[in-house]
Parts: C-alpha cells; sequence; structure tokens
C-alpha cells in the first residue's frame, strides 16, 4: 500500500511557483471586465491605443494602463508604426479560454 501511495506522489507533477503565479496572472487578466473587453475588440485584429479607447470609449489612460498589464502577461503584443502602437492578441491558449468564456456566459 506504501509503495502505490510513493507512486502516485512520483507521477503526480505538481506546479513551481512560476507556473502558478502565471496561471494566476492569466485568470487575474480575464477578471476585470475593462481587459475582457479590450481582448474581445482585439479578436477582431490589431487596433491602437486611440482606437481601443474611441470604440470602447474609454480614456486612452485607461487603456494604455490596462494594455500594460496585458502585454506583461504576454496575452497581448505590439508594433509600433511610427509614433503610433498596434496591439494584437498574443497567446492563443488564452484567447480560447476567453472565447469558450464567452460563449460559455451567452449559453447559460
Amino acid at each position: 500500500m506504501k509503495e502505490v501511495q510513493q507512486n502516485k506522489k512520483n507521477t503526480f507533477n505538481d506546479l513551481d511557483d512560476e507556473t502558478l503565479f502565471m496561471v494566476a496572472q492569466c485568470f487575474k487578466a480575464l477578471s476585470d471586465p475593462t481587459r475582457i473587453r479590450i481582448l474581445n475588440l482585439l479578436l477582431q485584429g490589431e487596433h491602437s491605443v486611440n482606437e481601443i479607447a474611441d470604440t470602447l470609449s474609454l480614456l486612452q489612460s485607461t487603456v494604455s494602463h490596462q494594455l500594460r498589464f496585458l502585454k506583461n502577461v504576454r496575452l497581448v503584443k505590439f508594433r509600433r508604426e511610427g509614433t503610433t502602437m498596434y496591439y494584437s492578441t498574443d497567446d492563443e491558449h488564452v484567447i480560447d479560454l476567453l472565447k469558450q468564456s464567452i460563449n460559455h456566459a451567452k449559453h447559460t
């Protein structure tokens, strides 16, 4: 019996601290309505900060702050064109999770 418990322990793949932190950050990112709105807009294609602010009726500073958070957890990426930054989604795994969550919410 002890040998079976030991084997279970050896095959159990516990999460390291960095992985736990990153998973928690992804869920934190998806727990904010403003960030969800931004990501949902970016599902349609890349947008500049001003385009996001105008489309979602948000302040540019609010959008910039939220995009910084999303960039830090690698959910969005950007490219620079002159002085304008264009943002798009960066992690298809999390974007799929967002899409599934939206579909789940709509079918409840």
